[in-house]
């Protein structure tokens, strides 16, 4: 039994059907700052990296760190 924390960062795009696309990043650095993951997004977007099933990413949509404490309650035996 056992707290575990873990933290996420989520990248939303629009897509050119008009739906959005996320990338989700494990363990992202704490210090991150928005101008800088704007611009590894833009940088995505540009060169055209992903081709989802509703078109090519146009845009940023959103931008979250995303922190989880999950309370294990059981541990199974091996």
């Amino acid at each position: 039994m056992a707290l575990i924390t873990s933290s996420v960062l989520r990248l939303t795009f629009t897509t050119a059907g008009s739906k959005t696309f996320a990338i989700t990043i494990p363990n992202p650095k704490q210090d991150l700052q928005q101008a800088e993951v704007m611009a590894v997004m833009d940088s995505i977007i540009a060169s055209d990296l992903f081709l989802t099933s509703s078109g090519a990413l146009t845009g940023i949509r959103d931008i979250k760190v995303i922190d989880t404490t999950t309370n294990d309650l059981f541990d199974p035996q091996a």
